[in-house]
């Protein structure tokens, strides 16, 4: 059976008032959701940095142990070329086994200035991983806080707004699907939901712009679906919003 224009204005006005009794409850959660998911995130994101910190000190470590092992090797390789160079034939074979004797200098001293920087490194590493970890240890502990208010706040709230999203489901399916898109996206467009108001003192309760009075007399008449010239919410009369509050 086709809808009146007024069902169908008593319908919208009956769906929005659910849906801001919802968003009431919801406002008392007020940001803790997305500051507990923010949290969340940075946890993650410090977990993951103090991965990273641990495999580059673990690759400094690594690096020193083998500059280390590379100096033994030239500290070998020098004292083998030196016993080499007492049994030297002319200058040609001293010249080269001495040049040799230089790279293996130079190679040490190589690896002597790596293992310096390194050190340094590791010591840089170590005092950012040990800051990470207080600011991973400060984060958990806001989050628990956060998590434990938000418990608290959702237990006390969660059973009232599940019966409301219930009601709102089965006052859904009194309106038709055309007009219910329509008001699904005035929902999303404005931050406090209301794509549905009333005339209050002259006024569009939305934006509180002035309803001139021929425009407020069709609203009353409720013969077409009138939306505010301002804001574009729909608009409905005072008395369907008073036939809702004593339904």
């Amino acid at each position: 059976m086709e809808q009146s224009v007024e069902q169908k204005l008593k319908a919208l006005w009956t769906l929005q008032s659910i849906h801001t009794k919802i968003d009431k409850i919801r406002q008392v959660r007020g940001e803790l959701p997305i500051e507990v998911a923010d949290l969340e995130d940075e946890i993650a994101g410090l977990d993951t940095r103090i991965e990273k910190i641990r495999t580059d000190l673990d690759d400094l470590e690594d690096s020193i142990v083998n500059r280390r092992n590379m100096i033994k090797d030239a500290q070998a390789a020098i004292k083998k070329y030196e016993g080499q160079l007492n049994e030297v034939k002319n200058n040609r074979e001293y010249d080269a086994i001495s040049k040799e004797i230089e790279i293996q200098g130079l190679e040490i001293q190589v690896c002597e200035k790596r293992i310096r920087e390194a050190e340094f490194e590791i010591k840089n590493k170590t005092e950012l991983y040990d800051s990470t970890q207080k600011s991973l240890e400060y984060s958990k502990g806001e989050l628990d806080v956060k998590k434990q208010e938000l418990e608290t706040i959702t237990g006390e709230t969660q059973k009232e707004e599940d019966a409301l999203l219930d009601k709102a489901a089965n006052a859904e399916t009194n309106i038709e699907d055309r007009l219910l898109k329509v008001y699904n996206k005035l929902r999303g467009t404005f931050r406090n939901g209301l794509a549905v108001v009333s005339i209050e003192r002259d006024s569009c309760s939305g934006c509180y712009n002035k309803i001139p009075p021929q425009l407020q007399s069709e609203i009353r008449q409720r013969k077409k679906i009138i939306i505010c010239e301002h804001c574009g919410r729909i608009i409905v009369d005072e008395g369907i919003v008073f036939e809702e509050e004593h339904a």
